[in-house]
């Protein structure tokens, strides 16, 4: 599986603003592999970083695109998932029994659900509203999103195992098509080897170590 080494920070000096400038950030490691292994066009350049503290653990998405797709008809689940946007899913294992999925856009709007296997989704379940912060920023080549989650949280949901956390890393990337209709592209950290488009599989999870 791939690793991802998130650093440790003094507890509460890093304050998320969804701008992605604060200097704490340069603590982290900064992860650019990420594919679109079912699409022959290339993906723009997209960033994560993540760090934590013994409060929280911090996602930072940095993601390179001059035109940003968001569907701004309502905000219904349907929306967001015709938007552009940021993923993480988390795992307890690799059963995926049950596992989480946050999904959000450049708004930011937040598509939270539980799933287990035969994508399964329970769209009424929310990941707790007072253990995640989300912020966002769209500038003119690129946008971010910054997420702050509690690590009681992730305790809760048996998602930390001797200092590891599986984790899914994605994005998903809307462009117009030949028939004016806006479609995905999908783009993952780990390749999951699957003929068509899946996240919701064990195969596109890697780990977070906190170091």
């Amino acid at each position: 599986m791939k690793n991802y080494a998130v650093n440790r920070i003094e507890k509460n000096i890093l304050q998320i603003n969804g701008l992605g400038d604060n200097p704490f950030w340069d603590k982290a490691e900064i992860l650019t592999d990420f594919t679109s292994p079912w699409n022959e066009l290339s993906a723009d350049r997209m960033e994560f970083r993540a760090l934590w503290d013994t409060e929280n653990i911090y996602f930072c998405y940095i993601v390179h695109d001059d035109n940003v797709h968001i569907d701004r008809q309502d905000d219904s689940i349907d929306s967001i998932g015709e938007s552009d946007r940021v993923e993480i899913f988390f795992r307890t294992d690799a059963t995926l029994n049950p596992y989480y999925c946050l999904e959000i856009d450049p708004t930011p709007r937040i598509m939270d659900f539980k799933a287990s296997p035969a994508k399964r989704f329970d769209f009424d379940w929310n990941w707790p509203e007072n253990d995640i912060t989300v912020k966002s920023n769209i500038k003119e080549n690129y946008f971010v999103v910054e997420i702050a989650i509690s690590i009681q949280s992730l305790k809760n949901f048996h998602l930390i195992k001797d200092n590891n956390i599986e984790a899914g890393i994605y994005r998903a990337k809307y462009i117009k098509a030949a028939n004016n209709l806006f479609e995905p592209i999908w783009i993952s950290w780990v390749n999951p080897n699957t003929e068509t488009p899946n996240f919701h599989i064990a195969s596109s999870f890697g780990t977070l170590t906190l170091i």
